[in-house]
């Protein structure tokens, strides 16, 4: 195998399992991050099965693991806190060797910097185009300076800048729905597993992670960039949430609004093509997909692990078949993730109360081992 310079672009969870990869692949990396500085941001988010064989893949599972929380059980509630819908994550895992693990982003984010020692990783540098030739790639970053590299890996996030300029027609649409997002100490609750509750109000999730805390998310409807969405404060979700059941109340009550982190909630349609010659899209730059699947680290994990396969399997092509061979891998189950993703977000925002009771006495009749078969669809990867 030759070794080539590769540039990545994006210092998230995508940018930076591919460098991994790629340096054990035999590959000069270099990452370029548009932020000023690399820092543990962000709350929980979940590493499912799937994303644990990612990580094995790519050699860093046994590093991660130790950082997150075991979950046993997923479970979907109503308003009142009735059960409609269960699953035992245990028995995949017993199939698979492998659990789904909860874990706060920064500590994975950081478990993976640790992994790169001697990978130039440069920050401030915003990447807003690329001039593409017959034997380099040449990338514009937005403060006037410019790299020259062999090939380049782009892993910059949703907005990312380059897949608008290669891919003109792929534009962000929002859901319908925004999110805020907490990190707060357990206030001595005991939860057997991750929740999601449904309600007319909106949507609640709840995960506890190591070290006595809890990550939790709302989702509620609304206008996009709504101003008075944006204003709501930990005591405005608390009230908007008192008759949900318990703990949900507990939780709420235990958030300040120093910790609320808040966005709104967007993906982009699915694309049909990764690969652009010397230039290969991954992550959310690829397939950014809403959060209701748990899937957008997972399967930027993915990418990485699909990445090194190729290269370890077919050491004696260029790289820019392998990154075809990546996309005809790639591109039938992210958009699969994407579709069930976007699909399963309207499901659970309905807000119509008689649309909401039809909807959970639909969701009582569906039996437990059709869920599992469906979240085994998830866990079942091609490496």
């Amino acid at each position: 195998m030759n070794r080539k310079s590769i540039t990545v672009i994006g210092g998230g969870i995508a940018g930076l399992t591919a460098a991994i990869a790629l340096r054990r692949a035999g590959h000069e990396v270099a990452v370029f991050e548009a932020a000023a500085e690399i820092k543990p941001l962000g709350a929980g988010l979940l590493l499912a099965a799937n994303a644990m064989k990612g990580l094995e893949r790519i050699g860093v599972a046994g590093k991660v693991a130790p950082m997150g929380h075991q979950l046993s059980h997923f479970s979907i509630l109503s308003k009142s806190g009735h059960v409609l819908s269960e699953i035992d994550s245990s028995v995949l895992s017993k199939k698979y060797g492998l659990n789904n693990f909860a874990i706060h982003r920064g500590a994975l984010h950081q478990t993976l910097i640790d992994e790169l020692p001697f990978v130039r990783i440069e920050t401030g540098k915003r990447a807003i185009s690329i001039d593409q030739g017959p034997q380099s790639v040449t990338i514009n970053f937005q403060d006037g300076s410019t790299h020259r590299t062999q090939y380049v890996v782009v892993a910059d996030g949703v907005h990312s800048s380059i897949r608008r300029q290669l891919l003109p027609e792929s534009q962000v649409r929002y859901a319908g729905y925004t999110c805020w997002r907490a990190l707060v100490e357990n206030p001595g609750l005991a939860l057997r597993g991750a929740t999601e509750t449904w309600g007319s109000s909106g949507r609640i999730g709840i995960v506890p992670l190591k070290d006595n805390k809890i990550y939790w998310f709302i989702c509620v409807n609304a206008p996009a960039n709504a101003p008075n969405m944006q204003q709501m404060t930990a005591a405005d979700l608390l009230s908007r949430f008192a008759r949900y059941h318990a703990p949900i109340p507990q939780i709420l009550a235990a958030t300040s609004n120093e910790q609320l982190l808040w966005n709104d909630i967007i993906d982009i349609a699915p694309i049909q093509q990764f690969a652009f010659g010397r230039v290969l899209l991954i992550g959310d730059a690829a397939h950014a997909t809403t959060p209701n699947m748990g899937q957008g680290a997972c399967q930027a994990i993915e990418d990485a692990a699909v990445l090194m396969d190729e290269l370890e399997k077919h050491p004696e092509h260029a790289l820019e078949k392998i990154f075809v061979r990546f996309e005809q891998r790639r591109i039938s189950r992210t958009t699969m993730i994407v579709n069930r993703s976007w699909q399963m977000g309207r499901i659970a925002q309905l807000t119509q109360p008689w649309l909401v009771t039809v909807r959970d006495a639909a969701m009582r009749c569906i039996p437990n081992s059709l869920n599992q078969k469906q979240l085994e669809s998830i866990y079942q990867t091609d490496f």
